[in-house]
């Protein structure tokens, strides 16, 4: 007997769903449509974790003063990609502080203080 071949999860490659009327698409506006579509392009990644990178990203544009949030969203981020990935402990430290760094860059020119990883 052949074996059917194994189908994998998701939407095909290319697919336009989010684009045009797929679960996110109401709450984007069409140049966070090009981008969602563009981060959920990047292989291995699903739409929940392309859809917050475009959020933050879009934080970061807009609101880079709103460190708790953004804090919280890459917070977020790093849960998301640990269950995807089967991250350790030590990877999601390491990932963590990474981001934290990357706030601090933002948050320090801006005049805001960083304590640990939370900005006041």
């Amino acid at each position: 007997m052949a074996e059917k071949a194994k189908r994998k999860r998701g939407a095909p490659k290319g697919n336009q769903n989010a684009q045009t009327h797929g679960f996110y698409s109401k709450v984007m506006d069409e140049a966070e449509q090009l981008d969602f579509e563009l981060a959920s392009g990047v292989e291995g990644f699903d739409g929940e974790i392309a859809l917050l990178r475009v959020k933050i990203k879009s934080l970061l544009e807009n609101d880079p003063e709103n460190i708790k949030l953004l804090m919280q969203a890459t917070g977020s981020l790093v849960k998301l990609v640990k269950a995807k990935y089967n991250i350790t402990k030590e990877q999601k430290q390491g990932l963590k502080e990474a981001i934290g760094n990357v706030l601090k860059d933002i948050a320090i020119p801006l005049g805001i203080k960083v304590i640990g990883n939370m900005a006041k």
